[in-house]
Protein backbone atom coordinates (compact mmCIF):
# COMPACT_ATOMS: atom_id res chain seq x y z
CA UNK A 1 0.00 0.00 0.00
CA UNK A 2 1.48 3.37 -0.99
CA UNK A 3 0.58 6.55 -2.41
CA UNK A 4 1.20 9.63 -4.91
CA UNK A 5 0.78 13.07 -5.00
CA UNK A 6 -1.51 14.74 -7.51
CA UNK A 7 -0.22 17.37 -9.00
CA UNK A 8 -2.96 20.31 -9.92
CA UNK A 9 -3.34 23.47 -11.93
CA UNK A 10 -2.38 26.41 -10.29
CA UNK A 11 -5.70 27.89 -9.63
CA UNK A 12 -5.77 31.70 -8.07
CA UNK A 13 -8.59 32.72 -5.54
CA UNK A 14 -9.15 36.48 -7.28
CA UNK A 15 -10.20 35.15 -10.36
CA UNK A 16 -13.54 33.72 -8.56
CA UNK A 17 -14.28 37.65 -7.45
CA UNK A 18 -16.51 38.03 -10.43
CA UNK A 19 -19.03 35.21 -9.98
CA UNK A 20 -18.62 34.26 -6.17
CA UNK A 21 -20.82 36.43 -3.77
CA UNK A 22 -18.45 39.68 -1.96
CA UNK A 23 -18.94 37.81 1.60
CA UNK A 24 -17.63 34.56 -0.01
CA UNK A 25 -14.61 36.34 -1.01
CA UNK A 26 -13.57 38.17 1.99
CA UNK A 27 -13.84 35.37 3.96
CA UNK A 28 -11.88 33.42 2.63
CA UNK A 29 -8.84 35.97 2.70
CA UNK A 30 -9.80 36.58 6.20
CA UNK A 31 -9.03 32.79 7.43
CA UNK A 32 -6.41 32.18 4.62
CA UNK A 33 -4.35 34.43 6.53
CA UNK A 34 -4.78 32.84 9.60
CA UNK A 35 -2.84 29.56 8.17
CA UNK A 36 -0.47 31.14 6.18
CA UNK A 37 1.89 28.83 5.53
CA UNK A 38 0.62 25.66 7.34
CA UNK A 39 0.90 22.37 5.61
CA UNK A 40 -2.28 20.67 4.88
CA UNK A 41 -2.37 17.42 3.30
CA UNK A 42 -5.56 16.18 1.62
CA UNK A 43 -6.17 12.38 0.69
CA UNK A 44 -8.63 10.26 -1.17
CA UNK A 45 -8.36 7.19 -3.30
CA UNK A 46 -8.90 8.23 -6.43
CA UNK A 47 -7.93 11.88 -9.03
CA UNK A 48 -10.01 10.90 -11.18
CA UNK A 49 -13.89 10.20 -11.82
CA UNK A 50 -16.39 10.85 -9.05
CA UNK A 51 -17.49 14.13 -7.15
CA UNK A 52 -14.42 13.71 -4.26
CA UNK A 53 -11.91 14.31 -7.08
CA UNK A 54 -13.95 16.73 -8.63
CA UNK A 55 -13.89 18.74 -6.02
CA UNK A 56 -10.55 18.57 -4.59
CA UNK A 57 -8.91 19.48 -8.27
CA UNK A 58 -10.05 22.77 -7.70
CA UNK A 59 -10.11 23.02 -3.92
CA UNK A 60 -6.57 22.23 -3.25
CA UNK A 61 -4.69 24.56 -5.70
CA UNK A 62 -7.37 27.31 -4.29
CA UNK A 63 -6.71 26.53 -0.81
CA UNK A 64 -2.69 26.85 -1.86
CA UNK A 65 -3.27 30.02 -3.51
CA UNK A 66 -5.46 31.11 0.22
CA UNK A 67 -3.06 30.64 2.34
CA UNK A 68 -1.76 27.29 3.18
CA UNK A 69 0.66 24.85 1.59
CA UNK A 70 -1.79 22.56 0.39
CA UNK A 71 -1.51 19.40 -1.54
CA UNK A 72 -3.05 16.12 -2.34
CA UNK A 73 -2.52 12.28 -2.49
CA UNK A 74 -4.18 9.64 -4.00
CA UNK A 75 -3.35 6.08 -2.12
CA UNK A 76 -2.46 3.32 -4.62
CA UNK A 77 -4.50 -0.15 -2.99
CA UNK A 78 -5.60 -3.20 -4.87
CA UNK A 79 -8.35 -4.81 -5.92
CA UNK A 80 -9.00 -6.88 -3.06
CA UNK A 81 -8.74 -3.72 -1.06
CA UNK A 82 -11.14 -1.42 -3.53
CA UNK A 83 -14.05 -4.66 -3.17
CA UNK A 84 -14.21 -4.10 0.07
CA UNK A 85 -14.31 -0.16 0.46
CA UNK A 86 -17.14 -0.24 -2.34
CA UNK A 87 -19.06 -3.36 0.01
CA UNK A 88 -18.36 -0.25 2.86
CA UNK A 89 -19.38 2.58 0.95
CA UNK A 90 -23.02 0.64 -0.12
CA UNK A 91 -23.27 -0.90 3.62
CA UNK A 92 -23.13 2.80 4.99
CA UNK A 93 -25.76 3.65 2.64
CA UNK A 94 -28.02 1.53 3.81
CA UNK A 95 -27.15 -2.10 2.22
CA UNK A 96 -27.80 -5.02 4.02
CA UNK A 97 -25.19 -7.58 5.13
CA UNK A 98 -22.05 -7.09 7.40
CA UNK A 99 -17.82 -7.03 6.99
CA UNK A 100 -16.30 -10.07 8.73
CA UNK A 101 -13.61 -10.15 10.59
CA UNK A 102 -11.37 -10.77 7.79
CA UNK A 103 -12.33 -7.71 5.65
CA UNK A 104 -12.08 -5.80 8.48
CA UNK A 105 -8.50 -6.44 9.44
CA UNK A 106 -7.83 -6.37 5.59
CA UNK A 107 -9.27 -3.25 5.62
CA UNK A 108 -7.23 -1.84 8.73
CA UNK A 109 -3.99 -3.80 7.71
CA UNK A 110 -3.89 -1.52 4.14
CA UNK A 111 -4.28 1.65 6.08
CA UNK A 112 -1.47 0.95 8.41
CA UNK A 113 1.04 0.03 5.84
CA UNK A 114 -0.07 3.37 4.12
CA UNK A 115 0.70 5.34 6.96
CA UNK A 116 4.02 3.30 7.66
CA UNK A 117 4.75 4.57 4.01
CA UNK A 118 3.67 8.27 3.93
CA UNK A 119 6.34 7.93 7.38
CA UNK A 120 9.25 6.66 5.65
CA UNK A 121 8.73 9.09 2.44
CA UNK A 122 8.95 11.96 5.29
CA UNK A 123 5.42 13.34 4.71
CA UNK A 124 4.31 15.71 7.32
CA UNK A 125 1.28 17.89 7.69
CA UNK A 126 -0.32 19.90 10.26
CA UNK A 127 -3.94 18.72 8.97
CA UNK A 128 -4.40 15.96 7.32
CA UNK A 129 -7.61 15.84 5.32
CA UNK A 130 -8.84 12.29 4.65
CA UNK A 131 -11.55 11.75 2.49
CA UNK A 132 -14.65 9.27 2.89
CA UNK A 133 -14.21 5.24 4.11
CA UNK A 134 -10.98 4.34 1.99
CA UNK A 135 -8.69 6.53 4.58
CA UNK A 136 -10.54 6.31 7.76
CA UNK A 137 -8.47 3.50 9.25
CA UNK A 138 -5.61 6.13 8.78
CA UNK A 139 -6.84 8.86 11.75
CA UNK A 140 -5.55 5.62 13.76
CA UNK A 141 -1.92 5.75 12.52
CA UNK A 142 -0.69 9.29 11.57
CA UNK A 143 1.93 10.35 13.64
CA UNK A 144 0.46 12.01 17.13
CA UNK A 145 0.57 15.64 17.11
CA UNK A 146 -0.73 16.67 13.69
CA UNK A 147 -4.41 17.70 13.46
CA UNK A 148 -7.00 15.13 11.40
CA UNK A 149 -10.14 16.04 9.62
CA UNK A 150 -11.99 12.92 8.52
CA UNK A 151 -14.42 13.45 5.77
CA UNK A 152 -17.87 11.59 5.14
CA UNK A 153 -19.32 11.81 1.45
CA UNK A 154 -21.75 8.91 1.62
CA UNK A 155 -25.85 9.70 2.25
CA UNK A 156 -25.81 7.97 5.84
CA UNK A 157 -29.29 8.95 6.46
CA UNK A 158 -29.56 4.81 7.05
CA UNK A 159 -26.66 3.33 7.57
CA UNK A 160 -26.32 -0.66 7.89
CA UNK A 161 -25.91 -0.13 12.26
CA UNK A 162 -23.13 -3.69 11.75
CA UNK A 163 -21.02 -1.38 9.99
CA UNK A 164 -21.31 1.76 12.27
CA UNK A 165 -20.56 -0.28 14.88
CA UNK A 166 -17.51 -1.13 13.32
CA UNK A 167 -16.50 2.36 11.96
CA UNK A 168 -17.74 4.39 14.81
CA UNK A 169 -14.33 3.92 17.04
CA UNK A 170 -12.51 4.65 13.95
CA UNK A 171 -14.15 8.04 13.30
CA UNK A 172 -13.68 8.47 16.76
CA UNK A 173 -9.85 8.92 16.09
CA UNK A 174 -10.13 11.79 14.23
CA UNK A 175 -10.37 15.74 15.25
CA UNK A 176 -12.87 16.51 13.60
CA UNK A 177 -15.88 14.46 11.66
CA UNK A 178 -17.63 16.37 8.56
CA UNK A 179 -20.46 14.88 6.98
CA UNK A 180 -22.32 16.84 3.69
CA UNK A 181 -25.79 16.98 5.82
CA UNK A 182 -26.60 17.36 9.87
CA UNK A 183 -28.98 14.19 8.76
CA UNK A 184 -25.94 12.33 7.84
CA UNK A 185 -24.36 12.39 11.51
CA UNK A 186 -23.83 8.97 12.71
CA UNK A 187 -25.27 7.71 16.19
CA UNK A 188 -22.11 6.82 18.84
CA UNK A 189 -20.10 10.20 17.92
CA UNK A 190 -18.58 13.14 19.96
CA UNK A 191 -20.84 15.65 18.42
CA UNK A 192 -18.88 18.69 19.51
CA UNK A 193 -16.00 17.79 17.15
CA UNK A 194 -18.59 16.96 14.07
CA UNK A 195 -19.14 20.05 11.43
CA UNK A 196 -21.20 19.97 8.33
CA UNK A 197 -20.42 21.09 5.15
CA UNK A 198 -22.03 20.58 1.92
CA UNK A 199 -20.37 20.04 -1.59
CA UNK A 200 -20.15 22.92 -4.12
CA UNK A 201 -18.62 22.79 -7.83
CA UNK A 202 -16.13 25.14 -9.72
CA UNK A 203 -17.64 27.89 -11.46
CA UNK A 204 -14.75 28.52 -13.87
CA UNK A 205 -13.78 24.78 -15.24
CA UNK A 206 -14.12 24.08 -18.74
CA UNK A 207 -17.47 21.45 -17.48
CA UNK A 208 -18.94 24.56 -15.90
CA UNK A 209 -18.30 27.40 -17.90
CA UNK A 210 -21.21 28.70 -19.98
CA UNK A 211 -20.95 26.96 -23.56
CA UNK A 212 -22.11 28.82 -26.92
CA UNK A 213 -25.43 27.53 -28.29
CA UNK A 214 -23.41 26.28 -31.45
CA UNK A 215 -20.76 24.53 -29.28
CA UNK A 216 -23.61 22.69 -27.87
CA UNK A 217 -24.95 22.24 -30.67
CA UNK A 218 -21.89 21.00 -32.80
CA UNK A 219 -21.08 19.07 -30.01
CA UNK A 220 -24.33 17.08 -29.24
CA UNK A 221 -24.45 16.32 -33.04
CA UNK A 222 -20.99 14.32 -32.96
CA UNK A 223 -21.74 12.05 -30.18
CA UNK A 224 -24.70 11.01 -32.03
CA UNK A 225 -27.57 13.26 -29.99
CA UNK A 226 -30.54 15.13 -32.09
CA UNK A 227 -30.07 18.91 -31.11
CA UNK A 228 -33.52 19.58 -32.67
CA UNK A 229 -35.12 17.22 -30.92
CA UNK A 230 -36.42 17.70 -26.98
CA UNK A 231 -33.73 15.65 -24.50
CA UNK A 232 -33.64 14.68 -20.96
CA UNK A 233 -30.36 13.41 -19.28
CA UNK A 234 -28.89 12.01 -16.59
CA UNK A 235 -25.00 12.71 -15.45
CA UNK A 236 -23.73 10.26 -12.69
CA UNK A 237 -22.15 6.59 -12.78
CA UNK A 238 -23.62 3.15 -13.43
CA UNK A 239 -24.39 2.60 -9.91
CA UNK A 240 -27.46 1.05 -8.57
CA UNK A 241 -28.56 3.92 -6.07
CA UNK A 242 -28.43 6.46 -9.57
CA UNK A 243 -31.27 3.94 -10.07
CA UNK A 244 -30.74 4.74 -14.04
CA UNK A 245 -33.38 1.78 -14.78
CA UNK A 246 -35.98 4.41 -13.14
CA UNK A 247 -34.79 6.59 -15.10
CA UNK A 248 -35.15 4.64 -18.43
CA UNK A 249 -38.64 3.71 -17.17
CA UNK A 250 -40.11 7.20 -16.80
CA UNK A 251 -38.51 8.44 -20.33
CA UNK A 252 -40.27 5.61 -21.54
CA UNK A 253 -43.54 6.98 -19.82
CA UNK A 254 -42.96 10.07 -21.36
CA UNK A 255 -42.77 9.02 -24.77
CA UNK A 256 -45.76 7.77 -24.89
CA UNK A 257 -46.84 11.79 -24.77
CA UNK A 258 -43.29 12.98 -26.51
CA UNK A 259 -42.63 10.51 -29.36
CA UNK A 260 -39.33 12.32 -30.29
CA UNK A 261 -38.26 12.71 -26.93
CA UNK A 262 -34.54 11.24 -26.69
CA UNK A 263 -32.55 10.11 -23.44
CA UNK A 264 -28.91 10.23 -22.41
CA UNK A 265 -27.49 8.62 -19.80
CA UNK A 266 -23.31 9.82 -18.87
CA UNK A 267 -21.70 7.56 -16.66
CA UNK A 268 -17.79 7.58 -17.85
CA UNK A 269 -16.06 4.61 -15.96
CA UNK A 270 -12.64 6.15 -14.92
CA UNK A 271 -12.58 5.67 -10.86
CA UNK A 272 -10.35 2.66 -10.11
CA UNK A 273 -12.10 2.64 -6.41
CA UNK A 274 -15.53 1.65 -8.40
CA UNK A 275 -15.41 -1.95 -9.48
CA UNK A 276 -19.44 -2.42 -9.57
CA UNK A 277 -19.58 -0.27 -12.44
CA UNK A 278 -19.02 -2.58 -15.43
CA UNK A 279 -21.90 -4.98 -14.01
CA UNK A 280 -24.37 -2.22 -13.54
CA UNK A 281 -23.57 -1.23 -16.96
CA UNK A 282 -24.12 -4.28 -18.56
CA UNK A 283 -27.60 -4.63 -16.59
CA UNK A 284 -28.50 -1.10 -18.05
CA UNK A 285 -27.08 -1.67 -21.56
CA UNK A 286 -29.77 -5.12 -21.53
CA UNK A 287 -32.46 -2.69 -20.34
CA UNK A 288 -32.73 -0.35 -22.91
CA UNK A 289 -31.95 -2.77 -25.64
CA UNK A 290 -34.22 -2.02 -29.01
CA UNK A 291 -34.32 1.39 -28.41
CA UNK A 292 -32.15 3.80 -30.43
CA UNK A 293 -33.51 7.14 -28.82
CA UNK A 294 -31.78 5.78 -25.54
CA UNK A 295 -28.08 6.65 -25.79
CA UNK A 296 -25.39 5.16 -22.82
CA UNK A 297 -21.82 6.78 -22.39
CA UNK A 298 -19.28 4.97 -20.33
CA UNK A 299 -15.76 6.03 -22.72
CA UNK A 300 -13.63 8.37 -21.38
CA UNK A 301 -12.17 9.03 -25.03
CA UNK A 302 -15.90 10.13 -26.04
CA UNK A 303 -17.23 11.89 -23.08
CA UNK A 304 -15.12 14.30 -21.36
CA UNK A 305 -15.67 18.03 -19.51
CA UNK A 306 -16.63 19.86 -22.73
CA UNK A 307 -19.46 17.05 -23.52
CA UNK A 308 -20.58 16.80 -20.53
CA UNK A 309 -21.11 20.76 -20.03
CA UNK A 310 -23.36 20.50 -23.81
CA UNK A 311 -25.57 17.90 -22.55
CA UNK A 312 -26.59 19.18 -19.32
CA UNK A 313 -26.84 22.70 -21.14
CA UNK A 314 -28.83 21.59 -24.31
CA UNK A 315 -30.61 19.12 -22.35
CA UNK A 316 -34.34 20.22 -21.31
CA UNK A 317 -34.24 18.62 -18.22
CA UNK A 318 -31.35 16.87 -15.88
CA UNK A 319 -32.67 14.23 -14.00
CA UNK A 320 -30.63 12.75 -10.74
CA UNK A 321 -32.90 9.96 -9.93
CA UNK A 322 -30.88 8.88 -6.74
CA UNK A 323 -32.05 6.29 -4.58
CA UNK A 324 -29.40 7.43 -2.08
CA UNK A 325 -26.82 10.44 -2.76
CA UNK A 326 -24.46 12.30 -0.48
CA UNK A 327 -25.03 15.49 -2.47
CA UNK A 328 -24.81 14.70 -6.34
CA UNK A 329 -22.47 17.23 -8.06
CA UNK A 330 -24.35 17.27 -11.16
CA UNK A 331 -27.19 18.18 -9.93
CA UNK A 332 -25.74 21.72 -8.99
CA UNK A 333 -23.75 21.59 -12.35
CA UNK A 334 -26.92 21.62 -14.27
CA UNK A 335 -28.48 24.43 -12.24
CA UNK A 336 -25.71 26.50 -12.95
CA UNK A 337 -26.13 26.28 -16.53
CA UNK A 338 -30.08 27.06 -16.39
CA UNK A 339 -31.24 24.01 -17.02
CA UNK A 340 -33.72 22.39 -14.68
CA UNK A 341 -32.96 19.65 -12.75
CA UNK A 342 -35.32 16.47 -11.40
CA UNK A 343 -33.64 14.99 -8.21
CA UNK A 344 -34.60 11.59 -5.91
CA UNK A 345 -36.04 12.95 -3.16
CA UNK A 346 -32.86 12.14 -0.83
CA UNK A 347 -29.73 13.15 1.14
CA UNK A 348 -27.93 16.01 -0.53
CA UNK A 349 -30.67 16.65 -3.47
CA UNK A 350 -32.84 17.80 -0.84
CA UNK A 351 -30.71 20.94 0.33
CA UNK A 352 -29.96 21.77 -3.72
CA UNK A 353 -33.83 21.66 -5.40
CA UNK A 354 -36.17 24.21 -3.79
CA UNK A 355 -39.22 21.54 -5.19
CA UNK A 356 -41.28 23.52 -7.47
CA UNK A 357 -39.69 26.74 -7.62
CA UNK A 358 -35.94 25.59 -8.72
CA UNK A 359 -36.41 21.86 -10.18
CA UNK A 360 -38.50 19.11 -9.16
CA UNK A 361 -38.10 16.22 -6.09
CA UNK A 362 -39.35 12.80 -6.48
CA UNK A 363 -40.03 9.77 -4.96
CA UNK A 364 -41.18 8.00 -7.70
CA UNK A 365 -40.98 6.49 -11.50
CA UNK A 366 -44.56 8.10 -12.16
CA UNK A 367 -43.47 11.36 -10.45
CA UNK A 368 -40.71 11.36 -12.33
CA UNK A 369 -42.13 11.57 -15.83
CA UNK A 370 -45.07 13.68 -14.55
CA UNK A 371 -42.21 16.27 -13.84
CA UNK A 372 -40.74 15.98 -17.00
CA UNK A 373 -43.69 16.07 -18.57
CA UNK A 374 -44.59 19.43 -16.89
CA UNK A 375 -41.17 21.04 -18.28
CA UNK A 376 -41.15 19.88 -22.06
CA UNK A 377 -44.72 20.74 -22.04
CA UNK A 378 -44.01 24.42 -20.40
CA UNK A 379 -40.65 26.01 -21.81
CA UNK A 380 -41.56 29.35 -20.11
CA UNK A 381 -42.05 27.57 -16.49
CA UNK A 382 -38.69 25.78 -17.12
CA UNK A 383 -36.58 28.94 -18.00
CA UNK A 384 -37.96 30.83 -14.81
CA UNK A 385 -37.06 27.84 -12.88
CA UNK A 386 -33.92 27.82 -14.23
CA UNK A 387 -32.53 30.99 -13.87
CA UNK A 388 -33.83 30.81 -10.00
CA UNK A 389 -31.74 27.42 -9.90
CA UNK A 390 -28.88 29.33 -11.05
CA UNK A 391 -28.68 32.12 -8.32
CA UNK A 392 -29.26 29.30 -5.64
CA UNK A 393 -26.33 27.82 -6.48
CA UNK A 394 -24.37 30.60 -6.68
CA UNK A 395 -24.93 31.54 -3.35
CA UNK A 396 -24.71 28.46 -1.49
CA UNK A 397 -22.85 25.71 -3.35
CA UNK A 398 -19.83 27.26 -5.48
CA UNK A 399 -16.00 26.62 -4.86
CA UNK A 400 -15.73 29.52 -2.84
CA UNK A 401 -18.03 28.57 -0.48
CA UNK A 402 -16.54 25.28 0.09
CA UNK A 403 -13.20 26.32 0.43
CA UNK A 404 -14.11 29.13 3.07
CA UNK A 405 -15.81 26.15 4.68
CA UNK A 406 -12.68 23.91 4.91
CA UNK A 407 -10.50 26.65 6.12
CA UNK A 408 -12.50 27.41 8.62
CA UNK A 409 -12.16 24.13 10.22
CA UNK A 410 -8.84 23.95 9.77
CA UNK A 411 -8.52 27.79 11.63
CA UNK A 412 -10.93 26.01 14.14
CA UNK A 413 -8.13 23.41 14.97
CA UNK A 414 -4.42 25.83 14.42
CA UNK A 415 -5.67 28.87 15.26
CA UNK A 416 -8.98 29.23 17.04
CA UNK A 417 -8.32 32.69 18.25
CA UNK A 418 -8.52 34.08 14.74
CA UNK A 419 -11.99 32.10 13.96
CA UNK A 420 -15.42 34.52 14.58
CA UNK A 421 -17.29 32.20 13.03
CA UNK A 422 -16.74 28.22 13.78
CA UNK A 423 -20.10 26.32 13.34
CA UNK A 424 -21.46 28.11 10.72
CA UNK A 425 -20.54 26.18 7.65
CA UNK A 426 -24.07 24.77 7.11
CA UNK A 427 -26.09 27.69 8.32
CA UNK A 428 -24.47 29.41 5.58
CA UNK A 429 -24.22 27.00 3.04
CA UNK A 430 -28.42 26.01 3.69
CA UNK A 431 -29.24 29.58 4.47
CA UNK A 432 -30.48 28.71 7.79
Amino acid sequence: MSFQFVETSSLKIDGYARVAPQEQMERIRSLGLSLDGARVVHLNSTAVGGGVAEILKSMVPLMDDSGPDASWMVLEGAPEFFEITKRLHNLLQGAEGSLSKKEYETYVGYNERLAKSIKDRGVEADVWVLHDPQTLPLASFLPEGSKIIWVCHIDTTLPNQRVIKQLAPLMQKADRVVFSLPQYVVDGLDTSRVRIIPPAIDPLTTKNKEPKLKTVRDTLSRIGLDPDRPMMSQVARFDRWKDPWGVIDAYRMVKESVPDVQLALLGVIEAIDDPEAYGVLDTVVEYAKGDSDIHLFSDVNIVGEPEVSAVQKGAEVIIQKSLREGFGLSVAEAMWKGTPVIGGNCGGIRIQIEHGRTGFLVDTVEECATAMLQILKDPKQAKVMGKLGREHVRQKFLMTRILGDYLSVCSELLAPSSLPDMGLAYAEAAGE
